[in-house]
C-alpha cells in the first residue's frame, strides 16, 4: 500500500472518532456513566483536622538574674547562648547576658564610695580641729576660773564693793566655763551624728556595690537541672542571643519534660462545638511523617481569640499525647485529626451527590431510568454524608445534575416514616451526648503551661 493511501486512511479513522465524541447525545450519555457512584456501607468517621504544635506539658524555666528590679536595671540583652536543642547537666552553662548597664551602675557606686570616704576623712579632720580648738578654750577658761577664785578669796578683807565685784567676776567665770562646755558637748553630738550621717551612706553604697557585684555573677546563667535546652517564646518571637528580656519576663529558656507532650492547635469557631474533651486524636509529626501517634483532647478553651492573620475566631484545644517518643521535641508541628464521632454500618455517600432545595434528594439510577429520590441525610464529614433513610446499599446515584434535571421524577419519603426516622435521629443525638458528658468528666482538668509567644499565626485549618 503506497504511503498516501496509508495517510487518507488514518485521516478519515480520526474525523470518525471526533465526530463520534462531539456528536449531540454521544457524551452526555458516556459522561453521566462515568460519574456516578454507589452507596457505600460501613464506618463513618467525623473528624476536625488542625495543625498544632508540640509543647512540654511541664518545664522548668531558665530564669534571668531575680535581682535586676531592685538594681533599676528593667531591661538587658542576651549576649551569648547555648544552641537549642542543647542537652546539659545540672551547674552547666546555658547564657550570658549584656553586663554594660550593670558595670556602668558599679562604676558609679564605686565612685559614689571613694567620694563619700573622702567626705568622711575630712569630716574627721574638721572634727577634730574643733573639738581640739574648744578643749583648749576650756582649759583657758578653767585656769581664768582659778584666778577668779583666790581674787574672790582675797577681796574678802577689802571693801564690800571690791568683794561684790570679785564675786560678780567669779560668777561670770563660772558661766562661760559652762557655757563652752555644753558647747563642746554639742559640738561631739554634732559631729557624730555627721560622721554616722556619712557612714550610713556608705555602708547602703558599699551595700549596693555588694549586691551589684552578686547579681554580676547571676548575669551567667547556668541550667537549674539537667534536660534539654529549648529557647523560650515571647510577644516578638523566640528569645535567643540578641533577644532582650525584662524583669517582667525574665525567662531565657526552658528545660521541658519530654516524657510528657501535649499539641496545642486552634480549631475555628464553625468546627469547635463538636469537639470535647476526651475524644480521640491521630497525631502525626511534619517532621516524621511515616510516624502516627495516638492522643486525647484534654481541654477545650471556653472562649475564642482573635489570631493574627485569620479572619474569623478561633478556639484554643489542647491534646494529650498517649505515646512516649525520644524523637519527638517541643516546637514540632504537627497534624491533629480530632475523631469526634464513630458510627459503624451505615450508609454514605459522596457529599457532591446530595442536592437540596425544599428537600433533600439524590438522582438515582436503576440503569434505566434516573429519578430524584428523596432521603433523609444525617450527618457529614469533610467528603461524605450519612443517607439515614430512601437508600439502600449498593444504589447508584449520580455525581452531577444531568441536562433533563428538571423534568425527572420525584420519590418522595412518605411523612410517617420521615418523621420516625427524625425522632430515632434525635434519640441517637441524646445517648450519644450522655457518652459524650461521661467521657467528659472522666479526663481530670489540669494546669497546662501557659503560653508565652503571644498567639502567632503557625495553625492552619482544614
Amino acid at each position: 500500500m503506497q504511503p498516501k493511501v496509508i495517510f487518507s486512511t488514518l485521516g478519515l479513522i480520526i474525523l470518525a472518532v471526533l465526530a463520534y465524541a462531539f456528536w449531540p447525545g454521544s457524551s452526555s450519555s458516556t459522561l453521566e456513566k462515568v460519574l456516578t457512584v454507589k452507596v457505600r456501607k460501613g464506618e463513618f468517621v467525623i473528624k476536625v483536622s488542625a495543625t498544632g504544635e508540640l509543647k512540654a506539658k511541664r518545664s522548668e524555666k531558665i530564669r534571668g538574674p531575680q535581682g535586676m528590679r531592685s538594681a533599676r536595671i528593667y531591661q538587658t540583652t542576651i549576649s551569648d547562648m547555648v544552641s537549642e536543642g542543647t542537652l546539659v547537666k545540672k551547674g552547666d552553662y546555658v547564657a550570658t547576658l549584656d553586663k554594660t548597664e550593670l558595670d556602668t551602675k558599679m562604676k558609679e557606686a564605686m565612685t559614689e564610695i571613694e567620694k563619700i570616704e573622702t567626705q568622711l576623712e575630712a569630716a574627721k579632720i574638721d572634727t577634730a580641729i574643733e573639738l581640739r580648738g574648744l578643749r583648749d578654750e576650756l582649759i583657758n577658761l578653767n585656769f581664768s576660773r582659778k584666778e577668779k577664785e583666790l581674787e574672790a578669796e582675797q577681796s574678802k578683807y577689802e571693801a564690800p564693793m571690791v568683794i561684790q565685784k570679785a564675786k560678780i567676776e567669779l560668777e561670770r567665770s563660772d558661766r562661760d566655763f559652762k557655757q563652752l562646755q555644753s558647747k563642746y558637748s554639742l559640738s561631739q553630738e554634732k559631729a557624730q551624728a555627721t560622721i554616722s550621717e556619712i557612714l550610713a551612706s556608705l555602708r547602703q553604697n558599699q551595700n549596693k556595690l555588694e549586691t551589684l557585684s552578686k547579681l554580676s555573677a547571676d548575669f551567667m546563667i547556668n541550667a537549674p537541672k539537667d534536660g534539654m535546652v529549648i529557647y523560650a517564646r515571647n510577644w516578638n518571637g523566640k528569645v535567643g542571643p540578641g533577644s532582650q528580656i525584662s524583669t517582667w519576663d525574665p525567662i531565657v529558656a526552658e528545660l521541658p519534660d519530654l516524657s510528657d507532650m501535649v499539641s496545642k492547635t486552634f480549631v475555628n469557631e464553625v468546627d469547635i462545638s463538636r469537639v470535647k474533651k476526651g475524644q480521640e486524636v491521630q497525631i502525626k509529626v511534619d517532621a516524621f511523617p511515616k510516624e502516627s501517634y495516638s492522643g486525647q483532647v484534654i481541654k477545650v478553651a471556653n472562649i475564642g481569640e482573635q489570631l493574627r492573620n485569620y479572619d474569623s475566631k478561633v478556639f484554643e484545644v489542647t491534646v494529650q499525647l498517649l505515646e512516649v517518643d525520644s524523637i519527638l521535641r517541643p516546637a514540632m508541628t504537627t497534624a491533629n485529626e480530632i475523631i469526634t464521632d464513630v458510627y459503624k454500618e451505615v450508609l454514605a455517600l459522596p457529599i457532591e451527590a446530595l442536592q437540596t432545595d425544599s428537600l433533600s434528594y439524590v438522582f438515582k439510577s436503576d440503569g434505566r431510568q434516573v429519578v430524584k429520590q428523596e432521603i433523609v441525610a444525617g450527618l457529614s464529614n469533610d467528603d461524605e454524608i450519612m443517607v439515614d433513610y430512601g437508600l439502600s446499599e449498593s444504589d447508584e446515584v449520580l455525581l452531577t445534575k444531568p441536562a433533563n434535571a428538571d423534568e425527572l421524577p420525584i420519590v418522595r419519603i412518605d411523612e410517617k416514616s420521615k418523621k420516625e426516622v427524625h425522632q430515632k435521629q434525635e434519640a441517637e443525638r441524646k445517648a450519644r451526648a450522655a457518652i459524650t458528658q461521661e467521657r467528659m468528666k472522666a479526663v481530670k482538668d489540669e494546669d497546662l503551661p501557659d503560653d508565652s509567644g503571644g498567639g502567632g499565626g503557625f495553625i492552619i485549618f482544614n
